[in-house]
């Protein structure tokens, strides 16, 4: 006979499941490199980047294929928010409510737990915690938008942020503490704002909508790999469009030349229109897949990525810490080349497979309890 946690794992959609489990293997192949790889390469900001610098491509792939985290990432909190919305129906408004504004605080407060077992001494990040935490939040009010208002609204923060941004720094408001932590990030001090909330709002209220669809129409689920593949291919059209055109849309960092790097050397901080165009096309490609494949044959229950899937936050939590804290005690931060990135990543995935586990049985069988906000 099945556990809780088993025959809840059932009943969901597996596709979300695997793909979220999927973003948290290439997230700690991204936060392993963080640790132990001495060339890792981060310049996906037009602020990082010298025009003519090299792109070496291991060091350049090991860090581009980690870009599908984060915008998968918000993109199904947003979903799982409408999940969990139509469950808490009985609540009332006000229910709703206190549930998102408490689970958002929660979330980006964890940054400081982020900070102080990741940072430097002395330094703090908001990353991608208080994107998403900020995020969850604002959705308190924008939840209560029609269905295809809310699809327009998440497009129009996507396409406009780099106007805003631009309008931002021709202003001097780039500086603004209120500005920074809202759409342009920036240093801060000793902390660091990584994650502004708008251009990430936008993705999250994208992937609401279409959680909204999932949980509304009953033909969705079947249409989803369809209607995900036509998304993904004119999401990739349009960065193709975006990136030849080297103009708006990229955040000022722009294509060097014709080489595939360039192509795909795009701005995640902040997140520019390419990024997303490219990363959400991928991902609903993905998906589209992972679909397909659900149809054809059950889950199985207790399969990483089905377990890391139903957890990412607790294992988000974990695993960064436990990777930068191993490589600082044992001497060895940032000592080895990208081959680190994946061994690391490995070693950390299989280290906390069954914590996962047995916290996803946790949490079904404490529905009511702490756990329903990690």
């Amino acid at each position: 006979m099945a556990n809780p946690a088993e025959a809840r794992a059932a009943s969901r959609l597996a596709a979300l499941d695997w793909m979220r489990g999927l973003v948290m293997v290439l997230m700690a192949i991204d936060h392993s490199s963080d640790a132990f790889n001495g060339g890792r390469l981060f310049t996906d900001a037009a602020r990082m980047w010298h025009a003519g610098a090299p792109l070496p491509a291991v060091q350049f792939l090991t860090r581009w294929i980690t870009h599908l985290c984060a915008p998968t990432f918000v993109f199904l909190a947003g979903t799982g928010l409408a999940f969990t919305v139509s469950r808490l129906v009985s609540t009332g408004a006000r229910g709703i409510d206190r549930y998102i504004l408490v689970r958002g605080l929660i979330i980006a407060a964890f940054e400081l737990w982020i900070s102080l077992t990741v940072m430097p001494h002395g330094l703090y990040v908001l990353q991608v915690l208080y994107g998403i935490g900020s995020a969850y939040m604002v959705m308190a009010l924008l939840r209560r938008l029609p269905d295809r208002a809310a699809l327009v609204v998440a497009l129009l923060l996507m396409a406009g942020s780099e106007l805003l941004v631009t309008a931002a720094n021709g202003h001097g408001l780039s500086n603004s503490l209120p500005v920074q932590l809202l759409l342009t990030g920036g240093v801060r001090g000793p902390v660091i704002i990584a994650y502004p909330t708008i251009p990430w709002l936008g993705v999250m209220l994208l992937g609401w909508w279409w959680g909204r669809r999932l949980v509304t129409s009953p033909s969705a689920r079947d249409r989803a790999a369809r209607d995900l593949s036509r998304a993904g291919l004119a999401a990739l059209l349009l960065f193709v469009v975006l990136r030849a055109a080297n103009a708006y849309g990229n955040m000022r960092l722009y294509r060097d030349s014709w080489a595939p790097l360039q192509w795909l050397h795009v701005s995640k901080y902040p997140p520019s229109l390419t990024y997303d165009a490219l990363e959400l096309g991928l991902m609903a490609l993905l998906l589209a897949g992972l679909f397909l494949l659900a149809s054809r044959r059950r889950a199985t229950p207790n399969s990483l990525l089905m377990v890391l899937g139903q957890v990412p936050m607790f294992f988000y939590l974990l695993h960064f810490a436990i990777l930068v804290q191993s490589a600082r005690l044992l001497g060895l931060e940032r000592k080895y080349g990208a081959g680190s990135s994946y061994a690391g990543a490995a070693l950390v995935v299989a280290l906390l497979y069954l914590p996962c586990r047995w916290y996803r049985g946790y949490k079904a069988a404490h529905r009511a309890g702490w756990a329903r906000f990690i």
